[in-house]
């Protein structure tokens, strides 16, 4: 697996494409990535999330909250790719918070970002079996 890091206005041309009648299975598709820190917390907390399988991890650094994100998704892709007799993938292609998806639509639309959130990246994380 590897993570595609892109800029807003390249990143809309990848999302519109791929947002198309593409969905995710056990042995291939993406996953919609975020990592961000809220700054309304008095904490230093960032997060990572998943879109499309709406997962969340938080930690004290954007690096290991990176990390957490992507070990969470290779385990959530290993449990799917296991389960016997899963022919409806909707588990891979959730619709995911409001809340992140208005981030993420912020994000490709290339509008400001309203506080309190400090987005460190966003992209796209490639599914391989």
């Amino acid at each position: 697996m590897y993570i595609v890091i892109f800029s807003c206005n390249f990143g809309f041309k990848i999302y519109t494409n791929y947002m198309g009648a593409f969905k995710n299975t056990p042995t291939k598709g993406k996953v919609r990535l975020i990592i961000f820190r809220d700054n309304s917390e008095e904490k230093n907390a960032w997060y990572g999330t998943a879109l499309d399988f709406n997962i969340v991890v938080s930690s004290n650094t954007k690096e290991k909250a990176h990390r957490l994100l992507i070990e969470a998704i290779e385990g959530y892709v290993h449990v799917a790719n296991n389960i016997k007799g899963l022919n409806d993938f909707s588990t891979l292609n959730q619709k995911p918070e409001k809340i992140y998806l208005d981030l993420w639509k912020s994000l490709i639309e290339d509008k400001e970002i309203t506080s309190p959130y400090h987005v460190e990246f966003f992209g796209l994380q490639t599914i391989h079996a």
